[in-house]
């Protein structure tokens, strides 16, 4: 590396570190007063002043709770992709892809379509079903170890069984089919305080892992052998990162529905930017993705108005399309 190729990338972090947080910010802000009740900041004081009226209620009830929780999924996912492609050493590495995702899938519909009574546990069926799916998958991969690339293969494969069985039971109780489209389309029409209480403690501390997580992961980056030779238990390292990705997208998915390509396309984006260390990479994916998804929410839910398309749509829409300029500028190397 250059020194000239040094100076940039120490001055990309620091415009990130004041960008990044003001592109939060200012998403934040355009969530909280645009929508099917535009809101000027002379309203926006007077609700908070008198907080029974129905701008009051709208702001508080529906509207704050849906943008922490957008907030919150959005830096879960980014977390997540961000620790499993450092892991895994694979561009392509996402909750999505690996089969977590799919698990919180699994367990969300059978909560909601073959268990209605239990649909008001759907958060909890959809954590759980991460978890589950995470545990087979490094279960299945073990041999002497779990290397990247059967715990790979051992996801898309966990992907492919549970996407066949959540089918099998949409098709067996296809006059309930209607209430789960919205949530496996990704979304946060509805979300309230029931979920910002749900999803904050397994957020917050699955966040703050991941930072305690930095100095694993960039010996991870290293190589095996590497790290071995540094001294570092490359296997227990391994097990508890992809755990902690698993705890991650567990929490986003749990209240966001399937959303995809945050954990993807956003840790390249940072990448592109200012390189692979995790010291910098991981905080500023988090901020960077729980921006993306508020903005993106805000967009969803206005420029279609009076219909809101789910953020899950609208986020493929995007990100499909920049990962494949990606793919063809060579900047992904597989």
């Amino acid at each position: 590396m250059s020194e000239l190729t040094v100076q940039t990338r120490n001055k990309r972090r620091k415009w990130l570190a004041i960008g990044l947080p003001i592109f939060l910010a200012v998403s934040f802000l355009t969530g909280i007063f645009l929508g099917a009740v535009t809101f000027t900041l002379t309203d926006l004081t007077e609700a908070l002043q008198n907080q029974t009226e129905a701008n009051a209620l709208i702001l508080i009830n529906v509207r704050l709770p849906r943008l922490i929780v957008a907030a919150f999924a959005g830096a879960c996912l980014a977390a997540a992709g961000t620790i499993l492609q450092g892991v895994m050493k694979n561009p392509l590495a996402d909750p999505s892809i690996i089969g977590v995702t799919a698990g919180a899938g699994l367990a969300a519909s059978i909560a909601m379509v073959a268990l209605p009574q239990y649909g008001f546990l759907t958060p909890a069926f959809a954590f759980v079903g991460a978890i589950i799916a995470m545990l087979c998958i490094y279960t299945l991969s073990w041999e002497k170890g779990a290397s990247p690339l059967k715990i790979i293969l051992a996801g898309v494969a966990i992907n492919a069984l549970c996407g066949a069985l959540q089918s099998g039971i949409m098709i067996l109780y296809s006059d309930r089919v209607q209430g789960i489209l919205p949530w496996l389309a990704g979304g946060f029409q509805g979300r309230g305080w029931f979920h910002v209480e749900f999803v904050w403690p397994y957020a917050v501390v699955g966040l703050i892992l991941a930072l305690l997580a930095i100095r694993p992961l960039n010996l991870m980056l290293l190589g095996d052998h590497t790290a071995k030779l540094l001294g570092a238990p490359v296997e227990r390292m391994r097990f508890y990162l992809i755990l902690l990705a698993a705890l991650l997208a567990g929490a986003a998915v749990s209240v966001a529905g399937l959303l995809g390509f945050v954990g993807l396309v956003v840790p390249h984006m940072i990448r592109l930017l200012i390189g692979s260390d995790s010291r910098y990479l991981l905080p500023f994916s988090m901020i960077g993705g729980a921006a993306l998804v508020v903005f993106t929410d805000s967009l969803a839910r206005t420029v279609f108005d009076p219909i809101e398309l789910p953020v899950g749509i609208l986020l493929a829409c995007l990100g499909a399309p920049f990962f494949l300029y990606l793919l063809k500028r060579n900047t992904i190397r597989l």
